[in-house]
């Protein structure tokens, strides 16, 4: 099939002989970047509207439109609003707003992807302001800036803002009118959701007024959560279910000391994606019934808290919860685990005791790694489930059991059953209501959320009062990779907490100190006076002993800059000026080619080459 050519808006802007007006590349006033405490967020502070369209592409034959690697769509707010009359008609209105809401936030947390992945030299609040931006662009408000300000020191944010001709009230005021309760609730949910992965630590938006309240416009309140006092009423909207904690996101600030201890790390569930609240609304449903749960996932993905909060969530709560990792339990004793022994079925079986099974009856019993079972174990598994009773080891009755089963496990059992390992029928009466856990690294805007629960926990559980992450702390985790998943997460928080200077912030040097591989790619860009310089934020290996960290390291010769200026020279000049053509040949984009171009002072020599 024939792909048709993408063509970015600023192209077609270019072709009709057009620029992107003075007004819009400023966000379409006077107030866009000035109101922010910083020296560096100024209007020219990359990237502005023109940067930005760079990135929007159509490919009218195929019917694709391309925000970046991001498919988009453009839709009809009218359906918009046929769409969310139904959802408020048929759901009622809180678990509509809260849809809505966790949709938004969906749609920031990718927005702020791309500026990130785009633009990682710009200033954080230059970023920050590239999501008003990207939100005018896609035809949903426009944004007014009215005061902004943020520490980067210990993570704080606050601002404030206007929204003007916002889509969502039209459609809210043109089914039901004018009422009592503000109506943006996708809009709150991206502000939220874009904030809060570009900093990376949870920074909670209220809209204070709304034109669906009789306002003429609407104004919205941004702070990091530990300074709302209410945060609970906030993520109520964000958690898919009653059961995803809320307490864990509140008060991260130093405040935190003063809270009631939370409870372990491992028992709560955190989280706002797409992919995490599919599974949560899987678990209440099922939750209900008797039905056998398996649990698929990698390892660390929190399968066996999933299987606790469907036991809490259950009829069977008050019954017992009994998990056993069967590749724990050697393939001579997992038989006795599970069913149990009877006094002098074999030497040293002095007395009778029960088995999981029985330790478990009328309740949950949780099969962890079910995968490594051996085929005689696999068996005689499959026999109590299918009969409802179990023989103890030496026994000679039957035991009746009431058992629900949970399994779990890393691997693809049905392939198992194709290579032998697993049986056929045994697969079949496990996979009755499957539920796949997400990595983390298909679920990354949870980390923010994760790094602000797991940090606030072991500030108390070790009494370290750390302030925070460091930004170079924040771009690491939230590009770094998680081969250990939520594990490997919440492992590395606490062996910072521990690590970190009282009072003081996480730095990467905090963290990754067990042998973890970072990506190489993760750059920004330094001022020096006039100039500037291409510097990694993280090492592969970081560490107090790096080279640059040594008085008598060689320095290298070129210097990275002068490196980085002559491969921008020679691109340039073999595309005879071109610098999309230039661009293509670096693999990178034109907008930050022309950026650090435009840097280097050879932007002029681009044209005249070009002429």
């Amino acid at each position: 099939m024939q792909i048709s050519q993408r063509i970015s808006l600023a192209a077609v802007a270019r072709n009709a002989g057009a620029t992107i007006p003075e007004s819009l590349a400023a966000g379409g006033g006077t107030k866009v970047l000035g109101g922010f405490t910083s020296t560096q967020a100024g209007g020219s502070a990359h990237p502005t509207v023109a940067d930005i369209s760079e990135c929007l592409f159509f490919s009218p034959g195929d019917g694709r439109i391309w925000l970046q690697d991001q498919r988009m769509v453009l839709l009809h707010t009218e359906a918009l609003g046929s769409l969310r009359r139904e959802m408020i008609d048929s759901l009622g209105t809180e678990r509509a707003r809260g849809l809505f809401t966790r949709a938004g936030y969906v749609s920031g947390a990718r927005d702020a992807e791309l500026v990130r992945k785009q633009w990682p030299e710009a200033d954080p609040l230059a970023a920050a302001m590239a999501g008003t931006r990207l939100h005018a662009l896609e035809g949903l408000v426009k944004v007014e800036l009215v005061r902004a300000a943020y520490d980067p020191d210990t993570g704080g944010y606050e601002g404030e803002f206007l929204w003007h001709n916002s889509s969502e009230d039209d459609e809210h005021i043109a089914a039901y009118g004018i009422g009592g309760s503000p109506s943006c609730w996708m809009q709150v949910g991206y502000a939220t959701g874009y904030v809060s992965t570009l900093f990376g630590s949870l920074i909670v938006f209220r809209e204070t007024l709304c034109r669906s309240m009789g306002d003429a416009h609407c104004a919205v309140i941004g702070k990091s959560a530990h300074k709302w006092d209410d945060i609970e009423e906030d993520m109520r909207y964000l958690n898919a279910t009653e059961f995803v904690d809320t307490a864990a996101y509140a008060r991260p600030g130093p405040e935190a000391a003063s809270l009631p201890a939370v409870g372990a790390a491992g028992d709560a569930m955190v989280g706002a994606s797409s992919a995490f609240n599919a599974a949560c609304h899987q678990l209440n449903r099922v939750a209900r019934t008797s039905a056998t749960v398996l649990f698929t996932g990698e390892s660390g993905v929190g399968k066996e808290k999933f299987a606790s909060m469907l036991h809490k969530i259950s009829p069977r709560k008050d019954q017992p919860f009994v998990a056993i990792n069967c590749a724990a339990i050697p393939d001579t004793l997992i038989e006795s685990e599970l069913f149990g022994v009877e006094r002098g079925a074999y030497t040293g079986a002095n007395q009778s005791r029960p088995g999981r099974f029985e330790r478990a009856n009328g309740g949950t019993l949780f099969l962890d790694e079910i995968g490594t079972l051996s085929f005689v174990a696999q068996g005689k598994l499959l026999r109590a489930l299918q009969e409802g009773e179990i023989e103890r080891v030496g026994g000679t009755r039957s035991v009746a059991v009431d058992v629900r089963v949970v399994a779990a496990t890393n691997e693809t059992l049905r392939q198992a059953v194709i290579e032998g390992r697993f049986r056929n029928d045994l697969f079949f009466r496990l996979n009755v209501f499957p539920i796949h856990l997400p990595p983390l690294r298909e679920r990354r805007d949870d980390i923010p959320l994760l790094m602000n629960h797991f940090l606030n926990h072991y500030r108390h559980k070790h009494a370290c009062n750390v302030g925070g992450f460091t930004q170079p702390a924040v771009r690491a985790l939230l590009n770094y990779g998680f081969p250990g998943n939520i594990r490997e997460l919440q492992n590395l928080i606490e062996r910072a907490v521990i690590l970190a200077e009282a009072d003081g912030l996480i730095g990467v040097h905090h963290l990754f100190t067990g042998g973890e591989v970072l990506s190489d790619d993760i750059m920004t860009l330094r001022m020096q006076g006039d100039s500037a310089t291409l510097n990694r934020d993280s090492p592969t290996h970081p560490g107090p002993n790096t080279d640059a960290a040594l008085p008598n390291a060689p320095t290298a010769a070129p210097s990275l800059e002068q490196m980085e200026r002559d491969t921008l020279q020679r691109a340039i000049t073999a595309a005879r000026g071109n610098l999309s053509a230039a661009a293509r040949l670096l693999n990178t984009t034109r907008p930050k080619l022309a950026y650090r171009a435009r840097k280097h002072g050879l932007l002029v020599e681009a044209l005249q080459a070009s002429d």
